[in-house]
């Protein structure tokens, strides 16, 4: 009696237990290489997720999602149409600085934004807002550049405009960016994301900036605030602290020409 096959005509058939055990040995199951497979493709996946590249690229695009929602919502209807009257006293306050720190890191300029809180909320209390939604926009900027974007950067500071404001605030940042909120003339949001691809500390930055924002920011309120009145004394002493930091910023700029193009 043969086990393996049976002879019919000369012809070979292989038994069904035969050809099971053949299969399951020429073709091995497909589920012992998919874990690997699997978990090269995830680790593959995030290393790309988390390149530089790819937090710049995340950056640019929530900057650019900031701009375009700040190009729909415009914030400057605020100087015109005022504040909602449904938000008033404590919540308005904390509602508007947090809108002006949101607003800066979308490169609202913060001259409108100071002239904005002091027509809302007087000269004092919108001086205090304003202040707050500095640190609040200067902080996140800080760290959405420090996270997203200064790995991909940092490599890229060759020239040696780029090498010398590095190592400035790299190894001088409270007083660099101290003197970059008292004299205007570098952006908001420029300095911001310049800070952060530098290696200065994110507390030094902080004070630095609420401190040197008082003078700058003060002016802009009190403008803000008695701008119905523009012959008064007070409207006239805030626009003359506005223009001489700025002029004095144009003639250290001026003296220091020479050193500049030096680098």
């Amino acid at each position: 009696m043969l086990d393996a096959t049976t002879r019919s005509g000369g012809t070979a058939t292989a038994s069904p237990r035969a050809t099971a055990a053949e299969l399951a040995v020429a073709v091995p199951p497909a589920t012992n290489a998919s874990p690997a497979v699997q978990t090269r493709f995830a680790a593959r996946c995030t290393r790309v997720l988390l390149s530089p590249w790819s937090r710049l690229s995340l950056l640019v695009a929530l900057l650019g999602a900031g701009a375009c929602g700040v190009l729909l919502f415009e914030p400057q209807r605020l100087l015109t149409e005022g504040w909602p009257p449904q938000l008033g006293g404590a919540a308005a306050a904390a509602v508007f600085a947090v809108a002006y720190g949101v607003c800066t890191v979308a490169f609202v300029p913060r001259p409108l934004l100071n002239l904005a809180a002091g027509a809302l909320f007087g000269s004092q209390l919108g001086l205090g807002v304003a202040l707050a939604g500095t640190v609040l926009g200067a902080g996140i900027a800080f760290c959405l550049g420090r996270a997203l974007g200064q790995d991909a950067l940092r490599p890229l500071l060759r020239g040696r405009w780029l090498k010398a404001a590095d190592g400035q605030l790299s190894r001088h940042g409270f007083r660099s960016m101290l003197a970059v909120r008292l004299f205007p003339g570098v952006p908001f949001w420029a300095a911001n994301y310049c800070a952060s691809v530098s290696r200065m500390g994110l507390l030094p930055f902080l004070l630095a900036t609420g401190l040197g924002s008082i003078p700058n920011t003060a002016a802009y309120a009190v403008a803000g605030a008695r701008a119905s009145t523009p012959t008064s004394p007070a409207f006239l002493i805030a626009l003359a602290c506005i223009a001489l930091p700025a002029l004095a910023g144009v003639v250290v700029a001026w003296r220091k020409r020479h050193q500049l193009r030096r680098l």
